[in-house]
């Protein structure tokens, strides 16, 4: 008897969709089925699989068991999986630009999980890891090795062509836009929260010291947060800071983790698509989901102006502009900030100074169904008596 071969269909064509179709074709069991993409597809001549790319969302949910979506964009990504939901298909997502923004709407709608790969999966994977060992987290963790909140066009240019990267991608990564991101959609989706607008980022030589300073920060707040170390000597990856029953202290001293009472542990790595076919398994094997942003989130990605921007000015993409960058805040807090990821076609309403985090009174926004589901993010999260906002 033959095993059945699950059909995989992937949304987008661009960096990542590229890996990955390469390794779902090779992996036992799975085939790519169809890949959405909105680009022409006769001009798609470098892509790995140029017969199963399609135009048509209909294509795409007839010919799948599960859809893997990575098409990077928040408006038309919420769009088109909310199409999907609709025809009953699980959605894994390589976007945390959209989980943060829209994946709380989501999640009520359908099944949807972020992949094993990035970092907030990777976190998550490490996390469902050390639960199991009787580990108590206090800190997820992300590993920078530099941040440059204000690059300039000229360089992030070069280093978009040197490593193969569109420039807004480059961009989001260099202005930590990203690992705000990343680290936002850890809290909601492992019941953390953050120490401060914006995170810490604790500057380190290692993973353990910078862990152990931002666990001893976790214990004085009294909760779980979600921050980063900026840390140029260490490998990429993703690492938890954690306590655990002290009888057992001589034994992790032993095993190498430390004197304690705050024990590290990490990943040296995050191999982004090559490590999504883990999630993929999962799914079809019943296992759940791996994280997403939960229904009530607390926290969210505002916005904050790069530069002074005058009124009538366009911001044709929030996350990777010269214009603004992304930082953490409270939604309770903030309850008016405008997330960046719907700042796509926005037009500057009043000048903004360097600095400010912009807000619905600041911007015109074009009405979509990502606005409509933040709008209903927030009035889900507004009656929420959340201890970890106090």
């Amino acid at each position: 008897m033959m095993e059945r071969v699950n059909r995989i269909g992937v949304i987008g064509t661009g960096f990542i969709s590229k890996g990955l179709v390469i390794e779902i074709e090779k992996a036992y069991g799975l085939m790519v089925s169809k890949v959405l993409t909105r680009r022409v597809i006769d001009h798609c001549s470098d892509f790995p699989l140029k017969d199963r790319l399609t135009n048509s969302v209909d294509e795409l949910i007839a010919n799948a068991d599960l859809i893997v979506e990575c098409c990077g964009d928040v408006i038309y990504g919420t769009n088109t999986i909310l199409r999907i939901m609709e025809a009953g298909v699980p959605v894994i997502t390589i976007n945390a630009d959209l989980q943060v923004t829209t994946g709380s709407y989501l999640a009520g709608k359908g099944f949807i999980t972020e992949a094993e790969g990035d970092q907030p999966g990777c976190l998550a994977a490490l996390h469902e890891n050390v639960v199991s060992m009787g580990f108590k987290p206090l800190v997820y963790g992300n590993i920078k090795g530099f941040l440059n909140l204000k690059p300039s066009k000229e360089d992030m240019l070069y280093w978009a062509h040197k490593q193969g990267l569109n420039l807004g991608l480059q961009v989001s990564f260099t202005d930590g836009t990203k690992v705000q991101i990343e680290q936002a959609l850890t809290a909601n989706g492992l019941g953390a929260s953050i120490a401060e607008q914006g995170l810490i980022g604790i500057p380190c030589d290692d993973v353990r010291s910078g862990s152990e300073a931002l666990a001893l920060m976790s214990k004085n707040l009294g909760y779980p947060i979600s921050d980063y170390i900026l840390s140029p000597k260490s490998p990429a990856g993703v690492f938890i800071a954690a306590e655990h029953d002290d009888r057992h202290r001589d034994y992790l001293k032993y095993l190498k983790l430390g004197d304690g009472p705050f024990y590290t542990l990490y990943t040296t790595f995050h191999l982004c698509h090559l490590e999504v076919v883990k999630t993929i398994r999962r799914v079809l094997s019943g296992g759940g989901v791996l994280l997403n942003n939960s229904v009530r989130p607390t926290v969210s990605i505002a916005a904050v102006a790069k530069r002074k921007l005058q009124s009538g000015e366009i911001i044709e993409r929030g996350v990777g502009s010269f214009e603004v960058r992304g930082i953490c805040v409270n939604i309770q807090q903030q309850p008016d900030h405008v997330p960046i990821g719907l700042l796509t076609g926005a037009v500057i309403r009043r000048p903004l100074e360097e600095g400010e985090v912009l807000t619905w009174n600041d911007v015109d926004i074009p009405e979509s169904i990502a606005t409509y589901a933040w709008q209903h993010i927030v009035n889900q999260s507004a009656y929420k008596d959340d201890l970890r906002l106090a």
